[in-house]
């Protein structure tokens, strides 16, 4: 017993388990592998990812991408829902996908995942979440860190943030300054919510008493299963996209909505008139603007609305761009058209 009758301290007293933590990165390493790319280095401490920058050589001038993200309060319904092998896939595509906006091939991301208590099967699930979300982006994963806050957040609670480095040939990059009055833009569907706008969503089952565990019929599964329903990830369709036909800019449609982001992706003498009857946004919608009473300017600027990424190409590639993404898996459709304007983008019906 110490002086003060407190009684011998410990780093498990305190609520740390270390042996907790060996033991998750050891369920992990498998899933891991799946991730792995050629130019991955294994680093035999394990202090850090190596990749071998060799690869770059043969780009002509290369510029390193970069850009980190998380997936916000969507892990809240993984928690509730006790499921938790796909939010990882959500943090790849996060991140991903900002990356392929410039034409940047992803190349290796890390991840953190902070929590109130290691649970080994819990953390193996979110990584390996992670991993086949790489996977998914023709990218590896090449390190991360799980840390255990006892006190700061509750046993059951997480977060998970992940940092990502592509690389685009300086010619080849993509941005505002290609785009011009005459382009198309093309809709590249979503899968659902992906992850922005979980604050209102949960708002909204919460005031509107749903259940996460209900069946909808409007859903054709639960409203938990479809919450929980992974951000698409792009970036494979999209570079393929860039080799095979001509793409001035992209657009990734995250918080903030369909108009705002592919505002970002505009120069200042041009405006996006997008066409709003040319597709019809996935049920989840219609259930939170109903259930909800969210009003249309309301949804447009939180949610995707069942529009993921756009492109903007010049309108003698749309066929062979369509081709090229639907030869791809991804559903894409003409959206809207460039023309003369103040560097907005709005929609004309």
């Amino acid at each position: 017993m110490s002086a003060n009758g407190a009684g011998s301290a410990s780093y498990a007293a305190a609520g740390v388990d270390i042996e907790a933590g060996e033991r998750a990165v050891e369920l992990m390493k498998s899933r891991v592998a799946r991730s792995r790319r050629p130019e991955v280095v294994d680093d035999a401490s394990g202090f850090a990812g190596l990749f071998d920058a060799s690869a770059l050589l043969r780009y002509r001038r290369p510029l390193l991408a970069t850009s980190t993200d998380g997936v916000g309060t969507k892990v809240m319904i993984a928690q509730a829902l006790g499921r938790h092998d796909t939010i990882g896939i959500d943090l790849v595509g996060m991140v991903v996908d900002d990356l392929v906006v410039c034409g940047a091939e992803p190349l290796f991301m890390t991840d953190y995942i902070a929590c109130g208590k290691v649970v080994p099967e819990r953390i193996a699930d979110i990584v390996g979440g992670v991993a086949e979300g790489c996977r998914l982006a023709g990218c590896a994963l090449v390190g991360g860190e799980t840390a255990e806050h006892p006190g700061a957040m509750g046993p059951d609670e997480y977060d998970l943030a992940g940092a990502g480095t592509g690389v685009v040939d300086a010619d080849r990059l993509l941005g505002p300054d290609r785009v011009r009055p005459g382009d198309v833009v093309l809709g590249l569907a979503s899968s659902g919510v992906h992850s922005n706008g979980y604050s209102l969503v949960r708002h909204v089952v919460r005031t509107a008493g749903l259940s996460l565990e209900s069946s909808l019929p409007e859903l054709g599964r639960t409203l938990g299963e479809e919450l929980l329903e992974p951000t698409r990830i792009y970036s494979l369709a999209c570079l393929a996209l860039t080799r095979e036909a001509e793409v001035h800019a992209f657009a990734h449609i995250t918080g903030g909505g369909l108009a705002a982001n592919l505002a970002r992706s505009l120069p200042a003498g041009v405006d996006a008139l997008l066409d709003r009857s040319s597709w019809t946004p996935q049920p989840i919608f219609e259930v939170i603007a109903g259930y909800g009473g969210v009003p249309q300017e309301e949804m447009d600027r939180t949610f995707n609305l069942g529009v993921g990424m756009c492109a903007v190409v010049p309108a003698s590639a749309v066929d062979g761009a369509l081709t090229t993404l639907r030869d791809h898996g991804q559903d894409a459709w003409v959206l809207g058209e460039i023309v003369a304007g103040t560097g907005q983008a709005r929609f004309t019906a």
